[in-house]
């Protein structure tokens, strides 16, 4: 499947990993042993990468568990006036961490983060509910943030100056849930990556590929068409299902 950006956003292809009971996190991961090796990273992230991405998007929740360990920021005491809008530096780095943080809660200690062999740039994506003192605990870090919404983040505007003010023409959509769902429903998703793990834990309480907030978007059914299968991993034991999606 060869990707393809439009006129008024980059591509977007949700890449994910899962359980054969469709979760994203849980127990599953208990019983796979041996890390060292991941299919999931390869594809996306490594040498023969499937997609020419320039960043990745993940949500909040996906964040704090990933990469800020659920800290605290620390919040200047004081602070120089903050101009409202978005903050753009550093918008010329070869690969991007989008962080979709709509209040500013997260507790950031660098503007850089490190996916396994992946350098990235934090990139925030606030609302206008963020408080000025966390805007200006960005810009302390010089991390960059764009504010897009009043209350929800407005995912087609996020994606239109991703592509305006950081010339990204391929993205990739990396959770959680929420966000996923949030953002396929709206008609912004390409395509849909998943490599199935084999495993599952039956658990009803953590998130599954795709989750509908109640009062951000709706459920629904949408379609999708199978582009491919495959086998990937040692052994061959994972699954890589890739889908187009239908928009119309």
């Amino acid at each position: 499947m060869a990707w393809r950006g439009t006129g008024d956003k980059p591509y977007v292809f949700c890449h994910m990993e899962t359980s054969l009971d469709g979760k994203i996190m849980g127990r599953f991961w208990d019983v796979l042993g041996d890390l060292d090796e991941n299919p999931f990273y390869d594809v996306a992230f490594g040498p023969d990468r499937a997609w020419p991405m320039d960043g990745w998007v993940s949500g909040r929740v996906t964040t704090d568990d990933n990469f800020t360990d659920h800290a605290e920021p620390a919040l200047p005491e004081a602070w120089d006036p903050v101009p409202e809008g978005d903050f753009l530096c550093d918008t010329d780095e070869p690969m991007y961490y989008i962080s979709v943080d709509p209040h500013g809660r997260l507790g950031w200690t660098s503007d850089r983060i490190r996916y396994r062999d992946t350098d990235a740039k934090v990139l925030e994506v606030l609302t206008e509910r963020a408080p000025e003192r966390y805007r200006a605990f960005l810009r302390g870090l010089s991390i960059p943030y764009l504010v897009c919404g009043e209350e929800a983040v407005d995912f087609s505007a996020l994606l239109e100056r991703l592509r305006d003010d950081f010339g990204m023409g391929c993205v990739m959509l990396g959770g959680g849930g929420t966000v996923n769902w949030s953002m396929l429903c709206q008609g912004l998703v390409d395509e849909v990556s998943v490599v199935v793990e084999p495993s599952a834990d039956s658990s009803t309480e953590t998130q599954t590929l795709f989750m509908a907030a109640p009062g951000l978007a709706p459920v629904e059914p949408h379609r999708f068409h199978l582009e491919s299968v495959g086998r990937v991993g040692t052994g061959d034991e994972q699954v890589w299902l890739r889908y187009s999606v239908d928009n119309g």
